[in-house]
């Protein structure tokens, strides 16, 4: 091993030893007595010492070329712990970065994009049952606009409840305020969940002579979403949906509080578009409930008719307007963070391509080792 280190291969130390021999005119029987073998001769010491520095030099030479000779990480048994170490740190430094882009992505999806909403009661039902999550489409209506039939959430302040009415607000305080709601921050309003009935223009009216709700004059056929055993309303009404306004209803007749409850508050019991947050499109949770939330079929076709189901005998005290709430940052979270893997790693893999330009640029060797590319 000592040999190994100092670079010589094995058997050049008795070449070296016979290159000496071979140098002297005389056979080793044949030196001077034991007065001359106390010192060398001067000659030969200085013989020796060129053959010594000879095969030292070509020890080093030969080690040089073993080294580059080896693979990475052979060379030297430091190199692989460097490098190992040198990932780790690279780690590090990586993983702030990761967790940051996750949460700019995870806000940004929760307040522009996609919402998970809890029902903590039963207006809805049975199309949304206590303990539903569903997830809400917040661009929906960017790129279309709102539909009869659409179960939408939306702002009830200003309109059923008091507070501020929701205003349009610009992107940079729909971030901020999308930021504070993330860790249980700011004031999200009275958010609540109806099926849309009526439209800005249509004549919302109930009840036909089949105690039907109608539109337009044409009686919706609503057995498809109405809670077993509900009429289609058990309050008469008849008004005009103003302008920007919409007629909104609970699936659960009975016992919803719904735009029925507040004909005498602004708007005639109607809620404004602007207050719309956005459309819930389908159960998440539980599994066994997991199911699309589709437009139903009398909303398409509006002619179809067809006979309600007859009113049962149930208690009207407690009127529930399935206020929501908003659902853990679980999801948003998870989908910030299966965005920010994949850019942290592109913008990693796009910052080592600088470097490694700017070192070939300099040095002009690869600091991998590689050819420098044309």
């Amino acid at each position: 091993m000592s040999g190994a280190g100092r670079g010589v291969t094995p058997g050049a130390e008795p070449d070296a030893g016979q290159g000496a021999s071979a140098a002297s005119p005389e056979p080793e029987r044949g030196r001077p007595s034991s007065v001359d073998n106390g010192a060398e001769a001067p000659d030969q010491a200085e013989s020796k010492a060129e053959v010594s520095g000879q095969t030292e030099d070509g020890g080093a030479a030969a080690q040089a070329q073993t080294a580059e000779a080896q693979p990475d990480g052979a060379a030297g048994g430091g190199k692989p712990t460097a490098r190992r170490a040198r990932r780790k740190r690279s780690f590090w430094r990586e993983f702030p970065i990761l967790v940051v882009v996750a949460l700019l992505l995870a806000v940004v999806i929760k307040t522009y994009a996609i919402q998970a909403f809890f029902i903590p009661s039963g207006s809805m039902e049975n199309t949304l049952e206590i303990n539903d999550r569903v997830l809400v489409n917040k661009l929906v209506y960017d790129v279309r606009g709102i539909h009869r039939g659409d179960i939408v959430v939306f702002n009830g302040d200003g309109s059923w409840d008091p507070g501020t009415p929701p205003r349009d607000t610009n992107f940079v305080v729909k971030f901020g305020q999308g930021f504070a709601s993330m860790f249980g921050f700011g004031h999200p309003g009275d958010i609540l969940i109806k099926r849309v009935i009526g439209l800005p223009g249509d004549k919302v009216a109930c009840c036909d002579a089949q105690g039907r709700v109608t539109v337009n004059g044409v009686p919706l056929t609503e057995q498809s979403y109405l809670y077993p055993g509900d009429a289609p309303s058990e309050i008469r009404f008849n008004i005009v949906v103003p302008p920007r306004q919409l007629w909104v209803m609970g699936d659960h007749r009975l016992i919803s509080d719904d735009s029925r409850n507040h004909l005498g508050e602004p708007g005639g019991g109607t809620v404004p578009e602007n207050a719309v947050i956005g459309r819930a499109f389908v159960i998440i949770w539980p599994i066994s409930r997991w199911r699309i939330l589709p437009i139903p079929a009398t909303f398409e076709r509006p002619k179809l008719s067809a006979a309600a189901a007859p009113p049962a005998a149930q208690d009207t005290g407690a009127l529930l307007s399935a206020r929501l709430e908003p659902s853990s940052p679980a999801l948003p979270l998870a989908l910030g963070f299966a965005g920010a893997v994949p850019l942290t790693w592109l913008q990693r893999r796009a910052r080592l391509r600088i470097a490694r330009r700017r070192t070939v640029r300099i040095t002009g060797r690869d600091p991998a080792g590689r050819p420098p590319s044309a």
